[in-house]
């Protein structure tokens, strides 16, 4: 255990030191009357309980509140458009994945019409792009990830790479400071098909370098795939001003889509009629109600399609990203930041006396919305805030992963539960708590 806590002594700052930033509760409440995006919050189901034990939701990077006007939208698909309208309604459904991507092009990811397009799951899409972009590098036989990214990501390269014979180049990464591009640029070369990277990490909230990595990434001759599953709603992607290539994302986490909502994939224009996707569906066929015999791809960003969109969880999935949209992402970001340096603040504070280690970059610019702490018992952590009405998540080895959503979440919310982890740390409530591991999320 000792091991464990000088590793990252580096990243804590000294116990007690007294911090530049007013911490007192007072000032987390000023800061909320002072909030541009404060209204947004009463656009969410259950933020209205103000009492002093209320649920403290700190997961929205993991699943996104629900928005009080999603309710009616779906209601008016099922009752409206599907009750009424049956098969009627289909001239408008055929065309939600071109129009919910051209939304979430424009206000949320900064790509262009026809680049994005909704359906399937992130684990598909990545299938799809991957297996795409490996094609259009043809005589190259080597895909690159890290070895921190999600492990679906790292499964779909591992599958591919085997179905086509090629070979996977884990890069090691810090699982707490994320990517860095030195150790990137040494496995690049003319071997390189495909990178595949996430954008913001999934353990520690490490921000990579979009314009700068892809920059890199192109100077090799290769393609690269990014994952926004932790980015899309929280900072800024702006996939063309950074001559991104391909990327997928969820919309379930701050795009506030629900469970299983469908994902989104980006594809670059100029690279669209190059890139032919594993998966022949009628939704990506030029002519789908000529009913022919043979595939043929249809132009633009729908050939990226595959089966039948999920018409209901898109209704859902288009109230969320017009509420980021009305946000703005750049208002996003610098909430997002500034809940993340308090909560960073409250842990040096308050935390780091009782052991609790930041497991996240420090700099709030290289980081996306969600703080990862580390303890060496984390899990049962993790457990007892849950049974305080603090919700975090918990991700293995041993970090608490706390995900403030700037769309709702207000920095007295921080405060509160940091203050409530701060109790039950000092009171050794956590050591009730068996040290078996359940599922997690």
């Amino acid at each position: 255990m000792l091991t464990f806590l000088s590793a990252h002594a580096r990243t804590l700052a000294p116990p007690g030191r007294q911090s530049a930033v007013d911490l007192t509760r007072e000032a987390a409440a000023a800061r909320d009357a002072a909030d541009p995006l404060a209204g947004f919050r009463a656009r969410f189901t259950g933020t209205d309980d103000e009492g002093p034990d209320r649920l403290l939701y700190l997961d929205g990077n993991s699943l996104g509140r629900l928005p009080v006007e999603t309710p009616a939208a779906v209601a008016r698909v099922v009752e409206q458009e599907w009750g009424r309208g049956l098969i009627g309604s289909w001239s408008s459904w055929i065309e939600n994945a071109t129009r919910i991507g051209d939304a979430l092009a424009a206000g949320v990811l900064g790509a262009g019409p026809g680049e994005v397009l909704v359906g399937d799951s992130t684990s598909v899409n990545l299938y799809k792009l991957l297996v795409a972009g490996a094609g259009a590098r043809p005589g190259r036989d080597v895909v690159v990830c890290t070895a921190d990214d999600f492990p679906t990501d790292r499964y779909i390269v591992a599958g591919v790479a085997a179905a086509r014979g090629m070979t996977v180049r884990e890069i090691p990464v810090d699982i707490d400071g994320g990517l860095d591009p030195a150790a990137l640029r040494e496995v690049l070369d003319e071997r390189v098909a495909v990178v595949v990277l996430s954008h913001v990490a999934y353990r520690s909230g490490a921000l990579a370098d979009l314009e700068g990595i892809t920059r890199l990434v192109h100077d090799a001759g290769a393609v690269v795939l990014w994952d926004l599953s932790h980015s899309a709603g929280s900072v800024p992607t702006e996939l063309r001003a950074a001559g991104a290539d391909l990327a997928v994302g969820c919309t379930y986490k701050y795009l506030n889509g629900g469970p299983g909502a469908p994902a989104f994939l980006y594809v670059r224009r100029d690279l669209q009629e190059q890139l032919r996707q594993p998966i022949w569906g009628w939704f990506g066929q030029r002519h789908q109600f000529a009913m022919g015999p043979e595939y043929d791809p249809a132009p633009g960003i729908e050939r990226f399609g595959v089966g039948t969109p999920p018409v209901l969880a898109m209704a859902a999935v288009e109230v969320g990203v017009g509420l980021v949209a009305d946000a703005g992402i750049g208002r996003l970001a610098a909430k997002g930041r500034a809940l993340g340096a308090l909560t960073v603040a409250l842990a040096d504070e308050w935390l780091a006396p009782c052991g609790v280690a930041l497991a996240s970059p420090r700099d709030p610019a290289r980081r996306g919305s969600h703080v990862t702490l580390a303890h060496p018992q984390a899990w049962q952590l993790t457990q007892a805030l849950i049974d305080r009405g603090v919700v975090p998540d918990f991700r293995t080895p041993d970090r608490v992963r706390l995900g403030p959503a700037p769309l709702y979440t207000r920095f007295v919310d921080v405060w509160d539960a940091m203050a409530r982890f701060r109790d039950l740390l000092a009171g050794g409530a956590h050591e009730r708590y068996p040290a078996e591991r359940g599922r997690v999320t």
